[in-house]
């Protein structure tokens, strides 16, 4: 082994530890702000510049990689389910006027050279990319949600990664086991699940790629909240903005069920980067943290103004009744 291959080993090794160093004090975080009943973690959704890989990026994986080779838009930091900031924009074709098809994420391309990219905290599970999910699950409830074992993911993907190294159950998260969940399809969900010092820490990756919106069914079908809503609370612009985690309650009633009725209902509209611009440029925001029977708590932003809704940065909002939209918008005052 010469010094340049010696040096190149050494600093992968290292980059791993850093990257499972990393994934431990993420989930202390995650830990910590589900404990204080902020459903948004604030953990980092990017790799620091030590694991900034090459990757091959469009229109059909802008949630995963963050493109900065010059021409596009450069990388910035995106806190994790802080939904009621702007994220890196994800572009989904419109086939229709009442459909919204969003393109299969695709894995870098050994043959895409001179683009990097910064990461979010994604796994790969048979050829398709998970990113982490905008619903939470505190580890003390995970064991009940655990489902069959799918594998274990390998280490960090990192700079130094090669095509090779994009196969089944790669990942950015460190190494950690992974899991079915219970109540979901494997195609939609799935789960990490770790135990560090005797500390349960689970975090929930969807897949929300490589699917066509009609309705708002399409998508937030699969969260499994009709019918199974047990607490809700809301938090306004300026508790979220401020940090100051002034939640308030929100009876799980009728009112709340016609409302998700309604957002089943809903039609979907594509983002764009001229349609967050518009949204996020206001902040007649509200958020809405919505705990199923099955303890995972699923976040929602809604958008006063034009009556929309989005979960997560799934690259689609919904467009809620008018009637049902405003009534419910209207209950949620201090």
């Amino acid at each position: 082994m010469n010094e340049q291959q010696f040096k190149q080993r050494y600093k992968k090794a290292v980059d791993h530890m850093k990257t499972d160093e990393q994934m431990k004090k993420r989930m202390e975080q995650n830990v910590n702000a589900q404990r204080q009943m902020s459903k948004r973690h604030r953990k980092s959704l990017y790799i620091t510049a030590s694991v900034v890989v090459a990757a091959s990026i469009g229109l059909a994986a802008p949630t995963v990689w963050q493109q900065w080779n010059g021409t596009g838009t450069p990388a910035i930091e995106v806190a994790s389910n802080d939904i009621l900031r702007p994220a890196p924009s994800d572009h989904a074709d419109t086939s229709t006027k009442d459909n919204v098809v969003i393109p299969k994420t695709e894995l870098p391309s050994g043959e895409d050279k001179g683009i990097k990219a910064s990461m979010v905290p994604l796994v790969v599970y048979q050829g398709n990319v998970y990113t982490d999910s905008a619903t939470t699950l505190r580890g003390t409830d995970a064991l009940a949600l655990r489902g069959t074992k799918l594998g274990t993911t390998s280490g960090g993907i990192h700079e130094l990664s090669s095509q090779d190294d994009y196969k089944e159950l790669a990942s950015t998260i460190g190494k950690a086991d992974i899991y079915a969940v219970k109540g979901y399809d494997t195609d939609f969900r799935i789960m990490s699940y770790t135990v560090i010092d005797g500390q349960v820490y689970a975090e929930l990756f969807d897949k929300t790629n490589d699917m066509t919106v009609s309705s708002g069914a399409d998508l937030i079908g699969k969260l499994n909240i009709k019918g199974h809503v047990t607490g809700a609370q809301w938090e306004s612009f300026d508790s979220w903005n401020n940090g100051l985690q002034q939640l308030q309650q929100l009876p799980a009633d009728t009112a709340l069920n016609n409302f998700v009725e309604a957002l089943y209902n809903a039609r979907p509209i594509a983002t764009s980067p001229e349609l967050e611009e518009r949204l996020y440029g206001k902040e007649d925001r509200k958020m809405i943290y919505l705990t199923l029977e099955d303890k995972t708590t699923v976040a929602l932003v809604l958008f006063g103004e034009e009556g929309l809704v989005r979960y997560g940065h799934v690259p689609v909002f919904f467009e809620v009744e008018q009637g049902a939209f405003q009534k419910f918008w209207n209950s949620l005052s201090k």
